[in-house]
């Protein structure tokens, strides 16, 4: 195994992970921000408030897109099978 190779693979891996989890936290995020400033309008300060929200979200993002991250997956672990054959 090459150091060309492990930083490839390195490199893609890294690239997989922040493609599948960007969506994801940052609907979070957005979420979390949106029911912080409703909180502040309406001064109301109950913890637990912004977790239904955010699970609802967090929940639907991965609904809609499931296919493209399973997508994205496997193209990935084709990859990494086409370069295990290649050593």
């Amino acid at each position: 195994m090459t150091t060309d190779l492990v930083s490839f693979v390195s490199r893609e891996t890294l690239f997989v992970v922040a493609y599948v989890c960007a969506p994801v936290l940052g609907i979070a995020l957005l979420v979390g921000l949106a029911v912080g400033i409703f909180q502040a309008i309406t001064s109301i300060q109950e913890m637990t408030l912004t977790f239904i929200p955010k699970i609802l979200a967090v929940g639907i993002v991965l609904l809609i897109l499931t296919n493209w991250f399973l997508d994205l997956l496997v193209n990935y672990t084709e990859l990494i099978f086409s370069e295990i054959s290649k050593m």
